[in-house]
């Protein structure tokens, strides 16, 4: 009985130091703030003026800055202890810093960073990597990551951080918070220790869009406007085939909104990758094709190879006299990318620089003043923290692709959060033209709502998480078909467009797309089977007249091929392919 008594003791012992264990444990894995600072200080706002002057914009506002910019007295750590170390305190305080002050807004601390602002995955050895509240098991994402997180935490209103090649969109989209990357060069980066002077622009985050929207006018100086409604919406179709998560989670609750709040005309959809090939003809320079078939996203690597091109030799002009004469203990990832960069010559700094300018004016082009580019703002779900996966080249090249959109072109781009799918967050990005910030913050302020409403409404369906839109998928579908046709791969194209039309059959572009791969393979009888299901679905479809007429005289119906062009002119006067085939045929054969 004795035995039995203490062996019960030793069991209790032993539960109760288990408990205090595992206690001790999650203290320790999320601290009090959550990582996310560095270090706390207060910078107090200015007294409010006397009535009857309006009252500071940002009274009431707390936020913290990435330790990447300047506080008066303080060091600025760049995320690396020798740095910190080797460098004396900030003379001044960084004006943009000082702008949020002067407006109200009392900044309460410094934040992590990645180390020396370089990745986007948020992790740093030297100070601990910040909790990610929205998913504390998965990496917050960076570099901006303790800003970010002290938003999704509620520590502070509003944060500042870095966007170079993603880091606030990142760390938005995997924290679930509002991040706006403005246009580059909107927003003063004096007192900002430098990345990459051509990719850097100063960020922020918030949670609620009106503050958002308030930070904007202090930091980009706006004066009062009247807001416009966005006039067209462009869905670039191609940028969702890498998404990671069911495409309607995110593409159906935009397109829903958009719907609901602006009606079906302004929505538009576009290959993006396909219109900067038509439209930046440097990117050829650095456009390697594949020999195995694979093409896709070519153009959008080629992007990501000039990004990291400037970024490297931008960091080393900055910072390898400092690196080479300190010689700081670096993490593994980052010091093998330092080391990898070889000389550049001028010409090819040049060249990518020639580069980013093209693609400016090709997406203001596309976007004019009234319109905005949807895209995701990553393809994946939150890395697990520790794991390998952020680190693998597949990873890298989806997310980078989509981030270099806006790094390359310097146009701004805001992160909205969608809830949650799978426990993690999901978000979705705008696009609007270089210099359309006041635009893009007002289409946030008006639309954040019913994009939340919708997201809500996506999250609590009943239908199976894994179910995608048919229209949505039939037009992805459709549109790697295209792509496999540019590529001249036709059975692969026909494959597409077949499945195109199981998910949406009643739609005559797919019937007549398929028909001009048939025409390509010699399958004359299937195109002309083809082109008439299209023409049925649509009298007006020029190509499809055209297709059927060219499969018609290919097999000898050359009376009724020469209806079909014929037919072809009445809908379109100026049509010369259907003009010259016509009398070639009326020639030859009556």
């Amino acid at each position: 009985m004795a035995s039995s008594s203490a062996n019960l003791w030793v069991l209790l012992g032993l539960g109760l130091a288990g408990v205090l264990l595992m206690t001790r444990k999650l203290k320790k894995t999320i601290r009090e703030d959550f990582g996310a600072f560095v270090q706390r200080l207060q910078l107090l706002p200015p007294p409010q003026p006397a009535p009857p002057k309006a009252p500071h914009p940002l009274t009431n506002l707390s936020f913290a800055v990435s330790d990447v910019f300047d506080i008066e007295g303080y060091v600025t750590g760049f995320g690396n202890p020798d740095w910190a170390r080797t460098h004396d305190t900030a003379s001044r305080t960084s004006p943009v810093v000082s702008a949020l002050v002067e407006g109200g807004a009392t900044c309460t601390g410094k934040t992590v960073v990645d180390e020396m602002a370089y990745s986007i995955n948020g992790e740093n050895k030297h100070y601990g990597t910040p909790t990610n509240p929205a998913a504390p098991s998965r990496i917050p994402g960076g570099s901006s990551s303790g800003a970010a997180v002290a938003v999704a935490a509620n520590f502070v209103d509003f944060s500042l951080g870095l966007d170079t090649v993603g880091g606030v969109r990142v760390p938005a989209a995997f924290c679930g918070v509002i991040g706006f990357r403005p246009s580059h060069g909107a927003v003063s980066h004096m007192g900002i220790i430098p990345v990459s002077s051509s990719l850097d622009t100063v960020g922020w985050f918030a949670k609620d869009p009106s503050i958002l929207r308030r930070v904007g006018h202090v930091l980009l100086q706006l004066t009062y406007a009247v807001q416009r409604s966005p006039r067209q919406i462009i869905f670039a179709d191609d940028c969702f085939q890498s998404l990671r998560i069911p495409v309607d989670r995110v593409y159906q609750v935009v397109l829903k909104s958009t719907e609901k709040l602006f009606g079906r005309q302004v929505l538009k959809r576009e290959n993006l990758e396909n219109y900067l090939d038509s439209k930046v003809p440097s990117l050829k320079a650095f456009h390697s094709q594949k020999t195995n078939g694979e093409t896709r996203n070519s153009l959008i690597r080629s992007l990501v190879k000039i990004m990291h091109c400037l970024q490297r030799h931008e960091f080393k002009h900055n910072h390898e006299e400092w690196i080479n004469s300190v010689k700081p203990i670096l993490d593994a990832s980052i010091s093998s990318q330092l080391h990898d960069v070889l000389e550049v010559a001028d010409t090819e700094i040049e060249n990518c620089q020639s580069a980013r300018m093209e693609i400016r004016s090709a997406l203001n082009s596309l976007l004019k003043d009234d319109g905005i580019l949807v895209i995701p703002t990553v393809a994946d779900p939150p890395p697990k923290l520790g794991g390998k996966e952020s680190l693998s080249e597949e990873y890298q090249n989806r997310t980078l692709g989509l981030l270099s959109i806006a790094s390359m072109s310097g146009c701004c781009q805001v992160t909205v959060p969608l809830g949650l799918y799978d426990k993690y967050p999901v978000s979705v990005s705008f696009m609007a033209r270089h210099g359309g910030d006041r635009f893009l913050l007002d289409t946030v302020q008006t639309m954040y709502a019913s994009l939340q409403e919708q997201a809500d409404i996506a999250a609590k369906s009943k239908l199976s998480s894994n179910a995608v839109d048919r229209e949505t998928s039939a037009e992805i579908a459709k549109e790697k078909g295209n792509q496999a046709f540019k590529d001249k791969q036709w059975q692969k194209a026909v494959g597409f467009y077949t499945e195109a039309i199981k998910l949406s059959g009643n739609n005559a572009t797919y019937y007549s797309n398929r028909a001009a791969a048939y025409l390509e393979m010699g399958s004359f009888l299937q195109a002309e089977a083809d082109c008439t299901k299209a023409i049925n679905l649509d009298k007006k479809n020029v190509k499809a007249y055209l297709r059927r007429g060219t499969a018609r005289e290919m097999l000898g119906y050359y009376k009724d091929a020469i209806e079909d062009f014929r037919y072809a002119l009445v809908l379109e006067p100026t049509n010369k392919r259907a003009s010259l085939s016509a009398d070639r045929l009326k020639k030859l054969f009556q």
